[in-house]
């Protein structure tokens, strides 16, 4: 290569490193769809991301409308319906297979025969709607039902009262079209409450716990008559049910279900009925994993569950019955919180109800449903009123004979709308080609043998039941009360609660008893501290015992740098060296902490009083400032705030420009804050140490305190005051001398010392 070019190729690098570089174009729908519009000079280009959230929408749609959550007006899932409907199709009054309805069914659930089947079992086992006959499972155990070729089902009588009623139904195409499925059936019942639903849906879930099927018809009759209603849920399981946070049923409330266990024996417990959402399989199963876990202690579980629960827990000879009791509901499925979440369709639109909402729903449709069913069936007494008065005339009158001359069929027509024209005033509607066309079908052998008797007993029936239909629709209320109470007559035998509900003696409800875990849980476990390299857990058998524990406990760990933690107890973690107290941490105390430190960037010597508050596991909470110079000169823990420590600080011996060497301070001028504060300043200048004061006739000790014994203390001016501090509002007590025999007493260790206080003093600070 010449020279020319390669001066030619120096300068084209020289342009190209000058020239700024444009950042790589990053990745977005939006650009990329306009780019392509322009290109293709087409404006209504669809863009990528708009699609996705066109497909997305419509999947969470068809979700929540279509699968997942169930229609307010029939309380129903779109696939429960279908199988309803398909059942009625086929209702004979004999069993049918449950395969030949899962394929039936088929016809309008797209779906599938395995989510068909699952939820054909489910409403079979809620022992309302559909009549079973074989193995469909069982909801106490957990045991799966047989195949659908081995079990069988129909309609119960009370399906077919409250469901069904074609005439009021509105109907659509099914999903290919080739047949009719109802929309909504024109239930007369919330059939919703009395089973429960349970869905999770895109962005949202449902869920409603079951009702008794007496105590609903009587909320529905308190909604017709204005009065509140007081409605709570009935698990097929029983149990016990503490409802004082039901909330209605609406979101947010809360419901807390325990088992019925019974004492057999002082070591012995029977477990006969169990929360709802729990088998007795997953009942014992989580019973044996608190067991492993040392929560709990029992000897044997044995399974007797047949018809009924029995669950029979023995208990091993160290543990009573008393106190095993409230540890199976704090730590096994004994006891279950249920959170009620009453999601439903209304209006084409998911909607968050209250099962108060839904009773008064419910009673408003059932009235309005009776209506239209006496509307109809006034309609078609009034048609059979009609025809028979019709005919009556024709053949009384012999306006049959009247056809005889008329050679054409609009001569015919002619003659008998001629013949009935003087009787039109006795009848409520006109008459029609069509009721001419009914008369001109009757047969010769009907004519001959027409009985006017009977047939003025017949329209004397009509028009009693015509009477009879319009005083029921003029007091519509009413009436819908007489037929919710007829419900409960037919269909209320052995439909009495079965889960007692927690109530106090007059008969308002009370929560259950509060069960603190961390004092319910076997305490079989030491706490131990290894302070020379900062270790402790319950494995450390050998090092120094601070008190008992258990598995479930945390540990709170103050350091000497003014940095505090709190940890889930194991069986061996680091704490950190020389800790100044190790000690198992319980959410509810209400220990108090008295500390004196150095802030060392200020050189100031500052008191607080704290308590501990709210805490997060593993983070570290500094109590002052980090600095390199900061220093705790005093620590103390109390019980309560009514206990706090009084304590001499003793400046340095060799300040000249200060005569009075010890100030006296008592912890109760402070007020409890919280564990940032900074504290009040007790001095600016340089401090020796810091030690408990001394108490007067030893009444006023406080508990549990371990204190180190002080170094010998340097010689101090023999001045004095006698002049007692006043306490400090904002700022510290003023300084007071000691003589020199108090402070000696001061050094010497309390012999009236409790147990509720840990204290160290820090020496050559």
């Amino acid at each position: 290569m010449s020279e020319d070019e390669n001066t030619k190729e120096e300068e084209k690098e020289q342009e190209a490193e000058e020239k700024p570089v444009e950042p790589t174009p990053r990745f977005d729908p939006e650009t990329l769809g306009q780019g392509l519009a322009e290109k293709n000079g087409d404006d209504d280009a669809i863009y990528v991301d708009d699609m996705y959230g066109d497909w997305f929408l419509d999947y969470a749609s068809y979700v929540i409308l279509e699968r997942a959550v169930p229609h307010a007006d029939d309380g129903l899932k779109p696939v429960q319906r279908r199988i309803l409907h398909s059942m009625k199709e086929l209702e004979d009054g004999r069993y049918n297979k449950v395969a030949n309805v899962i394929g039936n069914t088929m016809k309008y659930h797209p779906h599938g025969d395995a989510s068909i089947g699952d939820a054909m079992i489910q409403l079979g086992q809620k022992d309302l709607l559909i009549d079973t006959q074989g193995n469909w499972g069982n909801v106490l155990t957990g045991d799966s039902a047989a195949a659908p070729r081995y079990i069988e089902a129909r309609l119960t009588p009370f399906a077919l009262e409250v469901i069904f009623s074609p005439k009021v139904t509105t109907w659509a195409s099914s999903y290919d079209g080739r047949n009719k499925e109802p929309v909504t059936f024109p239930v007369k019942f919330p059939v919703l409450l009395a089973q429960g639903a349970e869905g999770i849906a895109v962005g949202l879930s449902t869920k409603i716990l079951p009702h008794n099927f007496i105590e609903i018809l009587d909320a529905m009759i308190d909604g017709l008559r204005k009065n509140p209603i007081s409605l709570l849920p009935d698990f097929p399981q029983g149990g016990i049910a503490d409802c004082t946070d039901y909330n209605g049923g609406a979101r947010g409330g809360r419901v807390r279900v325990r088992a019925r266990i019974e004492k057999v024996k002082k070591h012995l417990l029977k477990i006969t009925e169990i929360p709802f959402g729990t088998t007795t399989t997953s009942l014992i199963d989580s019973i044996l994993s608190a067991n492993d876990k040392s929560k709990i202690k029992i000897a044997k579980i044995e399974d007797n569950t047949a018809e009924f629960v029995e669950i029979m827990v023995h208990l091993p000879s160290t543990v009573s019955a008393e106190d095993a009791l409230p540890a199976l509901y704090a730590f096994t499925d004994c006891e279950v919180s249920l959170a009620p979440n009453a999601c439903v369709i209304q209006h084409n639109h998911p909607q968050f109800l209250s099962v108060n909402d839904l009773v008064k729903s419910s009673a408003e449709l059932t009235r309005e449903l009776l209506r239209q069913e006496l509307e109809i069936k006034l309609g078609e007494l009034q048609e059979k009123w009609h025809f028979a008065s019709l005919e009556k005339i024709f053949i009384e009158k012999r306006i049959y004979r009247d056809i005889e001359k008329e050679e054409t069929w609009e001569g015919v027509i002619s003659a008998v709308d001629k013949g009935l024209k003087p009787y039109v005033k006795i009848f409520k509607r006109a008459i029609t080609q069509d009721d001419i066309l009914r008369l001109l079908e009757i047969r010769i052998k009907r004519i001959s043998k027409f009985d006017s008797f009977r047939a003025d007993e017949q329209i004397k029936g009509f028009e009693d039941e015509i009477e009879e239909v319009e005083g029921h629709l003029a007091q519509m209320t009413r009436y819908a009360i007489r037929y919710l109470k007829e419900l409960k007559k037919k269909y209320g035998k052995g439909k009495e609660r079965k889960t007692e509900i927690s109530r106090s003696e007059d008969g308002e409800l009370v929560p259950f008893d509060k069960i603190v875990a961390s004092q319910v849980v076997v305490a079989n476990e030491t706490l131990y501290l290894n302070r020379k390299d900062g270790f402790a857990g319950y494995s450390l058998k050998k090092d120094e015992a601070i008190e008992k524990c258990s598995t479930l406990d945390d540990v709170i760990v103050f350091g000497k740098d003014g940095v505090m933690k709190v940890m889930k107890i194991a069986d061996k973690m680091f704490v950190g060296k020389s800790p100044l107290r190790v000690s198992v941490f319980r959410r509810d105390d209400q220990k108090v902490y008295n500390m004196v430190y150095r802030d060392g960037k200020s050189g100031r010597l500052y008191a607080k009083k704290f308590k501990i508050g709210g805490v997060t596991r593993d983070k570290e909470y500094p109590l002052f400032k980090t600095h390199s110079k900061s220093r705790i000169f005093f620590f103390a823990v109390h019980d309560s705030e009514k206990k706090n420590s009084n304590i001499l600080v003793h400046l340095d011996p060799e300040l000249k420009r200060v005569r009075e060497k010890v100030i006296e301070f008592d912890f109760a001028w402070l007020e409890i804050q919280g564990r940032g504060v900074k504290g009040s300043t007790l001095t600016a200048h340089k401090v020796d140490r810091v030690v408990n004061a001394p108490r007067e006739n030893g009444d006023d000790s406080p508990e549990g305190e371990e204190k180190k014994p002080d170094q010998p203390e340097k010689p101090e001016p023999a001045k004095s005051a006698e002049k007692k501090p006043e306490p400090p509002k904002e700022k510290p007590a003023p300084a007071t001398a000691k003589e020199p025999a108090k402070e000696a007493e001061s050094e010497s260790p309390n012999p009236k010392q409790g147990k509720d206080q840990v204290t160290f003093d820090f020496e050559g600070n």
